[in-house]
């Protein structure tokens, strides 16, 4: 997507956070991701940040991502794509406005990205 400056700086930065660093996906999720297949869970991912992350307003904003249960909201937290104030500040993509298209897609292109190195380190 055009992404590897991006995903060099945001990784560095991120690699650097004791929290954000602990995220790790585990023998579940590789497992989860050998059987559903990385384009169902990049489907998956996209759904997240639309229904969870893309409306403006979101009543539960830092508390809508779970920390397990799924590869993506593993990787959610270890990227700050898990709410709208993190994603304001290492995204800088302002609180309050509905996600566009092109934002979703970066979020989930970060995600996934973040996804495939952690599963390419364990396969």
């Amino acid at each position: 997507m055009g992404f590897d400056w991006v995903y060099m700086d945001i990784f560095d930065k991120l690699a650097n956070l004791k929290f954000r660093s602990k995220f790790k996906l585990g023998i579940k999720e590789i497992a989860y991701i050998n059987e559903k297949g990385i384009d169902k869970i990049c489907s998956h991912a996209e759904d997240f940040i639309r229904t969870r992350i893309a409306p403006a307003e979101i009543p539960n904003d830092g508390k809508q991502t779970p920390m397990k249960g799924h590869p993506v909201f593993i990787a959610q937290h270890a990227t700050a794509t898990c709410c709208r104030g993190c994603i304001e500040k290492w995204h800088k993509i302002p609180k309050g406005i509905i996600l566009t298209g092109n934002q979703q897609k970066y979020l989930v292109s970060i995600i996934m990205e973040w996804i495939k190195r952690q599963y390419q380190n364990n396969v």
